[in-house]
Formats: C-alpha cells, structure tokens, sequence
C-alpha cells in the first residue's frame, strides 16, 4: 500500500469522522487554518476516491492524477491556495509526498503531512 493513506483506514475514518473540513480558528494563524482547510479537502478526496474506486477496494496505480484533478476542479484548493495549480505540478507533489510520507512514517495523518507543504509549495510570492 501506498504512503497516501491505508484505504481501509481511510474509510474507517469517513466513518468515525476522525477527519473533517475545518474552518480557521481564531488565533491559530492563517496558514495553520489553510492547511487544516486543505488536510480536510484531502480526506474529502480519499473518501470519494474511495467510494470511485469501491470494485476495487480502493485500488489505483494512478491515485495522484485522480487526486489533482479532483482538488483542481472540484475542491476550493484553488481559492485556498490563492492560485490554480497545474495539474502536472499538483501530481508531481502528491507522488513526491506519498514517497516522503512512506519513508518518514510520520505519526500525523497523511492529510495534514501533505497539506502544511501542499500549502508551503503553491504559496504565491510575497506571501
């Protein structure tokens, strides 16, 4: 299994609701709250995917692309971000995360581990 997330994990936190969009919190700071914003479209993103890919238990060789496309044209990221990632780019950090991720085996959930450098990486300049 990829780093971008156990799909059963995944689905047991749809589930529970572990995960869900938040909103920013006063006093926690802009980029803090953009990226609790972007970890929840992220797990938004598994879910769907999930569910897309239900035949299959979730299973796709092609995840990023998926997951770029989605973020771009049917999430806010874009607005979140200040700016539309291309899709190419988008894909080359969430393949690039998925290997980081499986290689640090952070504590954190993959959403957030993404999101804080999702964000990082599209911030505009003179931000």
């Amino acid at each position: 299994m990829t780093g971008h997330g156990d799909l059963d994990g995944i689905a047991a936190e749809c589930q529970a609701g572990v995960l869900a969009r938040r909103i920013v919190v006063q006093g926690e700071g802009e980029m803090t709250g953009t990226a609790e914003q972007i970890g929840g479209l992220l797990h938004e993103a598994g879910e769907t995917h999930h569910r897309v890919f239900r035949i299959v238990d979730g299973a796709d060789g092609d995840w990023a692309s998926w997951y770029a496309q989605w973020l771009i044209d049917l999430s806010e990221l874009p607005d979140l971000l200040g700016v539309r990632p291309v899709r190419s780019e988008l894909i080359y950090v969430l393949v690039g995360l998925d290997k980081q991720y499986t290689a640090e085996d952070p504590a954190e959930p993959w959403e957030m581990y993404y999101a804080r450098r999702i964000a990082d990486h599209f911030q505009p300049a003179g931000r």
